[in-house]
């Protein structure tokens, strides 16, 4: 059907043209019923949107920015990163949204360009890759009301809008696994302490300790990277504490691990048992499997977008919270499987 609009999609629904917009830019205020009606239509009837033209007529340039900080130049070698750009992208796609991506190698090129992006007006807002604790972008895009949201808790930022997981629990579920099964010497590789989901991991792994009537060790904490060298790097100093499990703040941390575990002669999960946190990795990356904490990360980029939006459409206020849940996958590296220790 030719030179169709959104009055004329509005009117075979038998909705608003408002109502259709919202559909059409997946927002809020839709009853199901409906949403599904004019979905119906629109694939019936092929109709897209005119983006070029409601982008003039709004002032709007229907792209979005996605920054990735220099602290995360894993870009290329972690799962992560391509699972939340794929989430993004699935969400700009069906928004009629085109997006743009900033990347840094170090932190003085980060600091050089971030007065340039706070006042770019080559796009409507901004998503960061990010849940550092100071990283110095967002002073700039907060101080020139740029629309912005975080992946990642930002709590030092009240007007902020973010989408994250729920890493405490996540984690608490993790160590509480491992204390269930018998272990007495539960070991954490933590990410770096700069960034709020390594804290909240590390913040599950104590209260899921003093819940079960154990004491923190400092000698079983060592700090990595979210690298698979962090993690081998990490495991290596605790080795001497002789734990008998740990749990890992990544998946890649995790591997890190394994690979210091062989090299010292011991097994897993014989020896020591092993938990992550992505449930990102191929499933020929190690044998046994990876027991480790899913994270929705495609959900979490495609939610991203959605909150964005809505902050370009209605304003930062009030600040949109997005916390999803994890869930504990149980396979063998554990030791589940095995007799009760």
């Amino acid at each position: 059907m030719s030179n169709l609009t959104l009055e004329k999609v509005a009117e075979l629904a038998g909705v608003s043209r408002s109502t259709v917009s919202r559909v059409v830019n997946d927002q809020a205020g839709v009853r199901d019923e409906v949403r599904h009606r004019v979905w119906q239509v629109i694939d019936e009837t092929g109709y897209r949107p005119n983006i070029a033209a409601r982008a003039l007529a709004s002032n709007r340039s229907g792209i979005i920015s996605l920054v990735i900080p220099h602290a995360f130049s894993t870009l290329f070698s972690d799962p992560y990163f391509p699972r939340l750009v794929q989430g993004i992208t699935m969400a700009c796609n069906n928004n009629g949204q085109s997006l743009t991506l900033f990347l840094f190698q170090n932190e003085e090129e980060e600091a050089k360009l971030s007065g340039r992006i706070a006042n770019a007006s080559l796009f409507d807002g901004v998503i960061m890759a990010s849940s550092q604790y100071e990283d110095p972008l967002i002073p700039h895009l907060v101080n020139n009301e740029v629309p912005l949201v975080v992946v990642g808790r930002q709590d030092r930022y009240p007007q902020i809008s973010f989408v994250d997981i729920d890493n405490v629990n996540g984690a608490y579920a993790a160590t509480s696994h491992l204390l269930r099964l018998g272990y007495r010497r539960v070991a954490h590789i933590a990410g770096p302490l700069n960034m709020v989901a390594a804290e909240d991991r590390l913040a599950g792994y104590c209260k899921a300790l003093n819940d079960r009537g154990h004491t923190y060790n400092e000698d079983l904490v060592a700090n990595g990277d979210f690298t698979e060298a962090g993690g081998y790097v990490a495991m290596k100093r605790l080795l001497p504490a002789t734990p008998d499990a740990i749990f890992a703040a990544s998946d890649q941390l995790a591997l890190g691990a394994w690979r210091a575990i062989r090299e010292a002669g011991l097994q897993v999960p014989h020896d020591i048992a092993l938990v992550g946190f992505d449930d990102l990795l191929p499933s020929d990356a190690g044998r046994p499997q990876l027991t480790t904490i899913r994270q929705p990360v495609v959900r979490l980029g495609r939610e991203a977008v959605n909150v964005l939006l809505d902050v370009i459409e209605n304003g930062p206020a009030p600040q949109r919270r997005v916390v999803f849940d994890t869930e504990l996958v149980i396979r063998e590296s554990c030791g589940a499987t095995l007799a009760t220790r």
